[in-house]
């Protein structure tokens, strides 16, 4: 393996040895805390345009399979692990994971001390731009330095056209802002018949395709750079079926709805997060990609019921509407990577449904 270079912008170097491909990338540099599912990860489209760090040690051992995509054609810009390897037992394995990134040009860097690059991105302000490169010069730095990141990331990765994921059962719309391939798992094993719009699509849009219920996807970016016109969507569609909105969607509800929100000072994405429900005061865990909190003090009480908490930092997780059957959660309750525990919430849009129904 060649040696290559993750650099940042504030100066740092970090000597490594390439896999994947060899393609030089620019990104914002994210790290995750899972322990299971880097294929999913690097295929969840939350991760557009970013340089993914991975604090598990040893990424690579189970390879690639066909049943982990959480999209067809990932778009992250890269992986930086401590160690990889191409060895896998795993019987499900179709590919490897250098073979993997090399067939989608992402490029990765192994040999990283992780844990001290984790460390220092938490005490670093706002989002980190980096690069993986071939050497570490000026030239590259000033190149880094002139990279402007995207704001337009849901553009980039949401379908632009309908498309149906057809079945017997509830129809179901699901707005896409950069889709989960879990979420469509979801409703599938509940014999849903899908159809995907972009999350351009109007209120009107939505009510002539006659929909059971509405599902507001997972997607990346900031949900303050989407415009008013989605927020008017959520408003007349909350009022007339019931709406289930995850990550992405989860804080356009909550704006939809008066909240404001505020950036975290550090991002969190990983897996087994505490998470209490509030309604049983049990604790669940589930995974999470989160930059974005809704800002508690400005939710309006008389619209909305706090009904998820995150115990480590306090952050809104779920939201209920009191007139309508709507509602929302921040973490991502398919389970794809696990845990599992909270896909019940998906039972409880179904039941929401068959209520409406009666």
């Amino acid at each position: 393996m060649a040696k290559r270079y993750l650099i940042l912008e504030d100066g740092s170097a970090y000597a490594g040895e390439g896999f994947g491909a060899g393609a030089t990338t620019s990104g914002e540099v994210i790290t995750n805390l899972s322990l299971l599912g880097y294929q999913e990860i690097i295929t969840n489209q939350i991760y557009h345009n970013q340089i993914l760090i991975f604090s598990q040690p040893a990424i690579g051992n189970v390879g690639i399979n066909h049943d982990s995509y959480e999209s067809i054609l990932p778009t992250a810009k890269g992986m930086v692990v401590r160690d990889v390897t191409n060895i896998s037992t795993n019987r499900l394995s179709r590919l490897s994971l250098d073979e993997f990134l090399q067939q989608h040009n992402i490029p990765g860097i192994s040999g990283i001390d992780t844990r001290h690059l984790i460390r220092k991105l938490r005490h670093m302000d706002g989002p980190v731009k980096g690069s993986i490169v071939d050497v570490a010069d000026a030239h590259a730095f000033d190149q880094l330095n002139a990279t402007v990141l995207t704001n337009r990331q849901v553009d980039q990765v949401a379908t632009p056209k309908p498309y149906p994921n057809p079945d017997t059962g509830k129809n179901v719309v699901v707005i896409d802002f950069g889709l989960k391939h879990g979420i469509l798992r979801q409703l599938s094993e509940r014999r849903c018949n899908v159809t995907v719009l972009p999350w351009t699509a109007s209120a009107q849009d939505v009510l002539n395709l006659d929909p059971d219920g509405v599902l507001l996807s997972t997607g990346p970016g900031s949900p303050l750079d989407l415009g008013e016109g989605v927020l008017e969507m959520i408003r007349t569609i909350q009022a007339e079926i019931p709406l289930f909105a995850i990550g992405l969607g989860h804080e356009l509800f909550a704006l939809a709805n008066g909240a404001s929100l505020r950036p975290l000072p550090v991002e969190y994405h990983g897996s087994s997060h505490p998470i209490r429900r509030i309604i049983t005061n049990d604790i669940i865990y589930a995974a999470q990609g989160q930059g974005y909190a809704v800002d508690d003090k400005t939710i309006d009480r008389d619209r909305l019921i706090t009904t998820y908490v995150d115990l480590i930092n306090g952050t809104v997780q779920g939201l209920r509407h009191r007139d309508y059957p709507a509602f929302s959660v921040q973490f991502f309750t398919d389970g794809a990577p696990g845990p599992h525990e909270s896909r019940d919430l998906f039972d409880e849009f179904m039941e929401a449904m068959t209520a409406r129904e009666g």
